[in-house]
């Protein structure tokens, strides 16, 4: 997973074991609410996810997280922009022959209840749109497509 964070770029891979998840020694519990668990100590947490922006509130500390979503480009890297997970496109942001700037909003799609903007990853001209507003994706469709 990677994440924008105050202090730029981070990005962690934890693993999981039921509703447990663990990353370099520490463990976030999510059954019964979320726990934290630092040297066999459980600390109460909550997490709020506003707009794009998860606010994590732990220990009287507020962390700020920005998740930056998976399927914002294809696996070959070859200008396929895929869908993160099964889902609807909710808005299409750009027409085919239109110029786009990495960094630039292409559309959003709704999956699991949540918002997931697919964003271009380089600067480049949308060769081609597969969905419109309304349809269903599954995941790992290719959504638009993406010419240098």
């Amino acid at each position: 997973m990677e994440f924008k964070t105050a202090n730029g770029k981070a990005e962690i891979e934890p693993q999981r074991d039921g509703s447990i998840f663990s990353h370099n020694g520490l463990l976030l519990h999510t059954e019964n609410g979320l726990w934290l668990e630092i040297d066999g100590r459980k600390y109460k947490t909550e997490a709020v996810k506003v707009g794009d922006v998860w606010w994590v509130h732990f220990m009287g500390h507020t962390l700020q997280f920005e998740v930056v979503e998976p399927g914002a480009s294809g696996a070959e890297e070859d200008g396929n922009l895929t869908a993160p997970m099964p889902g609807k496109v909710l808005e299409v942001f750009v027409k085919e022959g239109q110029q786009v700037a990495a960094g630039d909003q292409l559309l959003i799609m709704e999956a699991m209840k949540m918002e997931h903007k697919i964003i271009a990853d380089r600067d480049a001209v949308v060769e081609a749109i597969h969905f419109a507003a309304g349809d269903q994706v599954s995941q790992g469709a290719e959504l638009i497509k993406l010419s240098d």
